[in-house]
């Protein structure tokens, strides 16, 4: 079973490596998130990822995982770099972090394009890891700084997949604009949370499959 799984996995180089995946969590810090919203984000986020199912995942892969705050050009901040999964108080650890990271910006716009950008020189650090993958959150659509789209090239060189975690609370159908403007790379997809209480599942959701699928070899964009 493992087997098959690193087989179809997508990465730098053809050698199977000591990391299955670099995971880029990026949360969605923008002027539309309220203090409680942003709460339920992050409690969320450090409970799925000691949920067994993921942490197990994130072990037998020795990831290695950094958390993105986000919002408006210029206010996009890795505050957690990377950190390798390679026992269970490693996953702990990293959710006792999240639990306690203040936020780092308020009030301000929504450029996804500028924190899909900044990923970029992230992954560059963890060469060694088979698979790049941005998991980004965010509950409006990109209104400032370069278009997400004008990424894709970049990305797709480096590898790089962003699925995403839409929020529609406030902008019902925001999936299909994430779908088409947003998501790139080998199996991307998006998760809808319909309001910000979902987020807790909805991420496990989607942790979950980020961590125990095979990426597909087609699709690329």
């Amino acid at each position: 079973m493992r087997g098959a799984l690193l087989a179809g996995l997508i990465g730098w180089g053809g050698s199977v490596s000591a990391c299955d995946v670099a995971l880029m969590l990026a949360v969605d810090v923008s002027g539309s998130v309220d203090a409680r919203e942003y709460r339920v984000q992050m409690d969320g986020l450090a409970a799925a990822l000691i949920d067994p199912p993921i942490a197990d995942a994130l072990v037998a892969g020795k990831a290695k995982v950094a958390l993105m705050q986000w919002t408006g050009s210029g206010r996009q901040a890795v505050v957690i770099n990377w950190t390798e999964m390679t026992h269970y108080a490693d996953v702990g650890a990293f959710a006792d972090q999240i639990i306690g990271e203040p936020r780092l910006w308020r009030d301000y716009s929504t450029a996804i394009g500028e924190a899909m950008a900044l990923s970029l020189s992230y992954f560059a650090q963890v060469p060694e890891c088979l698979r790049y993958i941005v998991d980004i959150s965010g509950d409006g659509e990109s209104n400032e700084g370069r278009l997400p789209s004008a990424t894709w090239a970049d990305l797709e060189r480096a590898g790089v997949t962003v699925n995403a975690l839409v929020i529609e609370e406030s902008v019902p159908g925001l999936t299909g604009y994430f779908e088409r403007e947003v998501i790139t790379g080998p199996g991307s997809f998006a998760i809808t949370a319909n309001h910000f209480d979902d987020y807790p599942v909805q991420i496990r959701r989607k942790l979950y499959r980020e961590l125990t699928q095979a990426v597909a070899q087609s699709g690329t964009r």
